[in-house]
């Protein structure tokens, strides 16, 4: 299922879109009205256990800072390949959450002003934010219990270039402790994963948004769609160019955060290459439940119209037999 989200665009599949071709376009025009202020309360209060569970999972996230990793034995033969200059980030910590989660969301507020549909909003917003978080957690996990040396360990070990070792061969550091723990903290890289994350959940979205797979032939949609990735990528590059992270680190960092975007997506919207891929699926659901209204009522309609000219049929059948 999560490759289909990937790939399966590439081969058009979808047997539904041949025997409704005109149901995303119809829908599309029926829910104008479902706005934050007439709807956005019971969307949320819908969801409220899902809130929820983001709170812990924001808690999770926030204990998993305070554990020390696993410190791995790291002899002396080791060193040679984690003598890497100790650079600073070229790209900032503080600057990944605005990227990864802040940019979405704008792109998603966007959209909202053009359509002005709470369910897409919302669902959105939720999905960005359990991808994120659930890949936060997986990658802080195995983080702490692999405890895999960065490239640059060794300076930030022996900050003076100082070696001392052990009996055995395995490294006494003298480096900052918050240094020295961070260091043991290189696979997989969090850069790479949450950028992966956020931005490959945004290009999902945008696939659907812009109905990239409608087999119109316009490229110029699959440019909007590769653009966040893009820049992932070019996150993670940046990681190992900084030596931060080995390209191990960066490569099981992608996989995590695409994998769990996709996960988070679909739980949510149809695949991108659907014919209803521009929707979340709470947004179909409310139009047929007010198409089965409007019917109900049209019907009702219809039987009090039906039930009146027999009454009136019945009423000139009476008189004619008087005369």
């Amino acid at each position: 299922m999560v490759f289909g989200s990937f790939f399966s665009s590439l081969k058009f599949w979808g047997n539904s879109q041949e025997q409704e071709p005109q149901r995303g376009r119809m829908q599309e025009i029926d829910l104008s009205i479902h706005t934050i202020r007439s709807h956005g309360g019971s969307v949320a209060s819908k969801h409220k256990h899902d809130w929820i569970i983001l709170v812990i999972l924001v808690a999770i996230e926030i204990g998993l800072q305070l554990i020390s990793p696993f410190y791995r034995y790291v002899g002396r033969d080791m060193m040679t390949d984690l003598k890497y200059p100790f650079n600073d980030n070229t790209v900032p910590i503080w600057s990944v959450p605005i990227y990864a989660v802040l940019l979405p969301i704008i792109v998603f507020v966007c959209f909202y002003m053009k359509r002005t549909c709470v369910y897409d909003l919302h669902h959105s917003i939720l999905g960005l934010l359990f991808t994120v978080l659930i890949t936060g957690i997986i990658t802080d996990s195995i983080k702490l219990a692999t405890g895999r040396p960065r490239p640059n360990f060794y300076w930030r070990c022996f900050p003076d270039g100082k070696e001392v070792f052990d009996a055995l061969g395995g490294v006494i550091c003298h480096g900052k402790p918050g240094e020295v723990k961070e260091g043991h903290k290189s696979f997989p890289s969090g850069h790479t994963s949450w950028s992966f994350a956020g931005l490959g959940y945004l290009s999902l979205y945008l696939s659907g948004k812009v109905k990239a797979f409608n087999r119109e032939g316009h490229v110029a949609k699959l440019c909007l769609v590769f653009a966040p990735l893009l820049a992932a990528c070019l996150v993670g590059i940046s990681r190992v160019d900084d030596y931060w992270h080995h390209w191990q680190d960066v490569f099981a960092g992608a996989l995590i955060g695409l994998f769990v975007a996709a996960f988070c997506y679909r739980q949510f919207y149809p695949n991108p290459y659907h014919e209803e891929g521009w929707g979340p699926y709470a947004y179909f659901r409310a139009a047929q439940e007010r198409g089965q209204a409007q019917n109900g009522d049209a019907l009702r309609t219809m039987s009090l119209q039906v039930e009146s000219t027999s009454l009136e049929n019945m009423e000139s059948g009476t008189n004619s037999v008087r005369r």
